[in-house]
């Protein structure tokens, strides 16, 4: 008789409690949204000039070279100025070690080739992708008299997975900065 009452009430114990599927919840993922980027014609007191994203907020310094701030992305996109004496061959050398020394670390690197006849504005874009601690970096020149590199790095411990969207955002002000770029005469 005991045995016949836990058998009922465990009976009734699955037919109440089982009323549906139980279904775990996704895992949610945190959703950032980044403004539309404006931009602003850079003017420093410089031998060139680009777009800047109106949310950067640009530190000079005497020799041309400058940081981009991004203060709500907890980034900045290094410049760094350099003029061509003679030493073309190994600025290149020098911008395109930087960008394989975080091959370590990334998963890929893509070379993205820019040329702008027009202007007299040649580089390359790369684009890194993993753990590495800068997830972009580029060169332009005009191959006489000027060599810019730019790194864009995050101020936290690189994961590919969370900084994906703003190092996204940064990329895009990076190609408007080298298709922007002019040389002051």
């Amino acid at each position: 008789m005991k045995y016949n009452i836990f058998f009922f009430i465990g009976l009734a114990v699955f037919f109440i409690g089982c009323k549906g599927e139980v279904l775990p919840k996704p895992k949610a993922m945190l959703r950032l949204d980044y403004p539309v980027a404006e931009y602003a014609k850079s003017s420093p007191d410089c031998v060139y000039t680009f777009d800047k994203n109106i949310l950067s907020e640009i530190k000079e310094s005497k020799d041309c070279s400058m940081v981009l701030d991004y203060p709500m992305m907890n980034g900045s996109i290094y410049l760094t100025y350099k003029p061509v004496q003679g030493n073309l061959d190994t600025l290149l050398v020098d911008a395109q070690k930087l960008s394989y020394e975080h091959v370590v670390k990334a998963d890929n690197i893509a070379e993205q080739p820019f040329i702008n006849q027009e202007d007299g504005v040649y580089g390359m874009f790369y684009e890194v992708s993993g753990n590495a601690a800068s997830q972009s970096q580029f060169y332009v020149t005009d191959s006489i008299n000027h060599f810019v590199t730019g790194s864009l790095y995050f101020y936290a411990k690189p994961n590919y997975d969370s900084i994906l969207p703003a190092a996204m955002y940064l990329q895009n002000d990076i190609r408007r900065i080298m298709e922007s770029l002019r040389w002051k005469n």
